[in-house]
């Protein structure tokens, strides 16, 4: 079969990063990664990075890593310095974390998304940036597409059928 998605879009796998402008719609998928997006309405251009971990066990100086949420996030805010850009400037929104075993059961009721989730509202708080769309926990996965365009994003949020999921869904 074919190939049906249009030939400006860039796929986001687990550890990647992209910042740019023009006709491009960056997809990714999510279940207890996150992603943090970053939207400039005036300039028109924005970025989106796909984490797994909040940060390394042992930091590694010099070489960043979009693998983790820290230094993901450090990635997008030097492109948006090398830009001449404020963060603040940005519409930025956080997606996924969701529970991927919720009949796993855990003594502190901590999951890897939970943590991924936490570690960007941190980042954002440290940075005193807002964030103006959040849709993360939950269990289930997340489809993103953002055209950086636009600044229009679509979710699709597939929640998997659990009677016994201990955690609920956020969304504002």
């Amino acid at each position: 079969m074919p190939d049906c998605r249009p030939s400006n879009e860039v796929f986001l796998n687990p550890g990647d990063w992209f910042f740019g402008s023009g006709a491009i719609h960056l997809r990714t998928v999510l279940g207890s990664c996150v992603a943090l997006v970053f939207w400039h309405p005036r300039r028109l251009l924005g970025g989106m990075c796909h984490y797994l971990l909040p940060q390394r066990a042992v930091a590694k100086p010099g070489v960043l890593d979009g693998r983790y949420g820290n230094e993901a996030f450090e990635l997008l805010l030097a492109r948006i310095q090398s830009i001449k850009a404020r963060p603040a400037e940005f519409r930025i929104s956080v997606f996924g974390g969701g529970n991927m075993f919720p009949g796993f059961v855990r003594s502190d009721n901590d999951y890897v998304g939970q943590r991924n989730v936490e570690q960007a509202m941190r980042l954002l708080d440290l940075h005193h940036l807002q964030c103006q769309h959040f849709h993360v926990e939950g269990v289930g996965y997340r489809t993103i597409v953002f055209d950086l365009t636009s600044g229009e994003i679509e979710l699709n949020y597939l929640a998997l059928r659990t009677p016994s999921s201990p955690h609920g869904e956020r969304a504002t």
